[in-house]
C-alpha cells in the first residue's frame, strides 16, 4: 500500500499508485506590465514558463522525485491575456508510465475589476523523474478514481502514442 498526503493534509491509500488529485497544482499569477508585449497581452512565453513550473511541480508531487520536462505538446492559446488580469494555472497528471508522465495544464485569466473569466491555453507536458545519480527513476501509476480523471486519463494514453509515434518519425534519416 502507498499512502500519499494531499495538499489539504488527507491521506490517500492506494496499491502501488496515486490518484491524480493527490498532486494537482492550482497557481495564480498577476499580469505586469514586464510580461506584455506592445499590444498589452501578456507574452505566450510567459504563459509557457507558468505551465511548465505549475506541470513540474504537479510531476514531482506525484513522482515525490525531481522531473525535468522531457516535451511539451498540444500547446493552445484560446484567447488573450492582459495586463491586470489574474492568470489561474491548473496543472494535474493524467498518466504515469515507468519514469515519465504526463500532466495536462489549463490557463484560464480573470479580470479583477469585473470577475470575469475566461479559458486561456490549454498544454500538455511530458515529465521525467530522476533519482539522485540523475537517471530516469520509476514513479508511482495513477489511479483514475473520478470520471473526469479517467476520461482525462484514457485521452492521455491517447496522446502517448500519438508521442511516441512521431518520435519514431522524427528518428528516420530525411
Amino acid at each position: 500500500m502507498t499512502t500519499s498526503f494531499t495538499p489539504n493534509g488527507t491521506t490517500t491509500k492506494a496499491p502501488n499508485g496515486k490518484a491524480p488529485r493527490d498532486s494537482t497544482v492550482t497557481m495564480t499569477e498577476i499580469v505586469l506590465p514586464s510580461h506584455a508585449n506592445a499590444l498589452g497581452t501578456i507574452f505566450g512565453g510567459k504563459i509557457m514558463e507558468w505551465i511548465d513550473i505549475a506541470g513540474a511541480i504537479a510531476a514531482g508531487r506525484h513522482a515525490r522525485r525531481i522531473v525535468v520536462t522531457a516535451s511539451l505538446d498540444a500547446l493552445h492559446f484560446v484567447a488573450p491575456v492582459k495586463v491586470g488580469h489574474i492568470v489561474h494555472i491548473r496543472a494535474s497528471v493524467n498518466w504515469a508510465g515507468r519514469t515519465s508522465m504526463e500532466v495536462g495544464v489549463r490557463v484560464d485569466s480573470e479580470n479583477q475589476v469585473t470577475g470575469e473569466s475566461h479559458h486561456t491555453a490549454t498544454a500538455y507536458l511530458t515529465f521525467v523523474a530522476l533519482d539522485e545519480h540523475g537517471r530516469p527513476t520509476q514513479v508511482p501509476a495513477i489511479l483514475p478514481g473520478t470520471p473526469e480523471e479517467k476520461r482525462r486519463f484514457d485521452a492521455a494514453q491517447k496522446r502517448r502514442e500519438s508521442r511516441i509515434r512521431l518520435a519514431e518519425e522524427l528518428k528516420k534519416p530525411h
